[in-house]
């Protein structure tokens, strides 16, 4: 028997629009958990797909953390929509991480969840709260000692 997906799941994508030049809060996590960052040379392969959509103009990459199971993203968005860019990051990367590993399979989970800053949001304070989840989860006492992280800003 299939489980019945929670009866709002259909709303959520109803109202979820891509707007160009809308920065966005991204997140999305790594199937079952399991900490495949812990590996930083493994992350790295996630942060080459990251930035390749801002070399190809899709994105301006404000601030990312790479933690041990899940990503953290702001982006302001240049081209194209959400869902293709999650689509293309998670679908690259997973290629890439399944041949580092000599295995195959799901990498991350079904979807991802956004949040469109709204004009009176500070980014550099969002930025900087992304970027010190490393501190708060107890990985590093210094974020010098991180290595899966960046922000145009400096925190």
């Amino acid at each position: 028997m299939n489980p019945r997906p929670p009866p709002h799941a259909a709303a959520l994508r109803k109202g979820r629009v891509s707007e160009t030049g809308r920065p966005y809060l991204l997140t999305t996590v790594v199937e079952g958990r399991r900490p495949l960052f812990a590996d930083w040379r493994i992350g790295r392969l996630v942060v080459a797909e990251m930035r390749a959509e801002q070399k190809a103009g899709r994105v301006e990459s404000l601030a990312w953390v790479l933690m041990p199971d899940h990503l953290h993203w702001l982006v302001s968005l240049r081209e194209g929509d959400l869902e293709t860019l999650m689509r293309r990051v998670k679908s690259r990367s997973a290629i890439a991480i399944n041949a580092a590993l000599g295995s195959e399979g799901r990498i991350w989970q079904k979807g991802y969840h956004d949040h469109a800053a709204r004009e009176e949001e500070d980014l550099q304070a969002m930025a900087r709260y992304v970027v010190a989840n490393p501190l708060r989860a107890g990985l590093v006492q210094s974020l010098r000692d991180y290595p899966l992280w960046d922000a145009i800003w400096l925190p």
